[in-house]
């Protein structure tokens, strides 16, 4: 898992100042260029059926951006410690749009982003900026709510980055296997435990559940290089259930730091997916969230 660049969009709440945390834990961790943008959306957004002067538009921007300058050097100065400085870049546009042109245009490796949670990405708000960011970004997003179970402690005088335990629910497609190679990238880094996690559909037959979850144990074990148990404790595991509530569940019970899914996310039938798993996972877990795409 090669790292050598990680954006992170703020927006000056709570939730992206803990992210940006996350941002410059890794940063430091792997010695990465840290990217802090904030993006101020144009006035036509807020009143689209409303003719603006022109001189109203470039005074109201100028001061907006000054603002968003003095808040992102507050945030810096208030969050950044033993020496790394990060490159603040304010942008004008829509911020789901302006993120992902960002992080495309600076060859991104890694998105950290802020989100409210339940409020903010709820089903009844799909426009949400994280989510957009987190179905279409080419690159892996970490979604960071609140979580109970922390991995960075960004004033660490020795290494801010303490990531023990990882959990990966994997489905067996093809979109799930390259979140399993972050897994392992991850997992040997830390010398962290990783958890393979596959859900099976409950069925009325015990003897069809049985040999369902023989087989995806087999499944799991072959997933495993050989090499990786000399780096890393790997375990695998087959529940039955709905998957984003097996795996809510499992993180919790293990205590996990990190979950990682894959996703592809780019059209209507993998929307309904995303929705049903990842989104879900993001709003319901108890650890920041690793969102891998194909």
């Amino acid at each position: 898992m090669n790292i050598a660049r990680i954006v992170c969009p703020v927006d000056f709440s709570e939730y992206s100042g803990r992210a940006y945390d996350y941002a410059y834990s890794l940063a430091k961790h792997y010695g990465a260029k840290l990217l802090v943008e904030h993006v101020v959306q144009p006035l036509q957004a807020a009143y689209p059926y409303y003719a603006f002067p022109e001189a109203t538009l470039q005074d109201t921007w100028s001061q907006l951006s000054t603002d968003a300058e003095k808040g992102l050097q507050e945030l810096v100065k208030a969050h950044t410690r033993n020496g790394l400085q990060p490159e603040c870049v304010i942008r004008q546009g829509f911020p789901w749009e302006s993120i992902l042109s960002f992080a495309e245009e600076r060859s991104a490796d890694l998105i950290v982003m802020g989100t409210h949670g339940r409020r903010g990405l709820d089903r009844l708000t799909m426009g949400s900026v994280t989510e957009r960011v987190l179905r279409k970004a080419h690159c892996p997003v970490l979604a960071v709510r609140k979580p109970a179970h922390d991995f960075v402690e960004p004033d660490s005088t020795s290494d801010c980055v303490h990531l023990r335990k990882i959990l990966l629910c994997t489905d067996f497609s093809d979109h799930a296997a390259r979140a399993l190679s972050y897994a392992f990238s991850l997992a040997m880094e830390y010398n962290a435990e990783l958890t393979l996690l596959h859900v099976l559909e409950d069925s009325d037959s015990e003897k069809v559940l049985q040999d369902a979850t023989a087989k995806a144990v087999k499944e799991l074990e072959k997933l495993v290089p050989a090499d990786i148990p000399n780096w890393c404790t790997v375990k695998s595991l087959v529940r039955t259930g709905k998957p984003y509530q097996e795996i809510v569940q499992l993180a919790q019970e293990e205590q996990a730091d990190l979950i990682i899914v894959g996703v592809r996310g780019r059209n209507a039938v993998d929307l309904a997916l995303f929705g049903s798993t990842t989104y879900r996972v993001i709003q319901l877990g108890s650890c920041p969230v690793l969102a891998v795409h194909i």
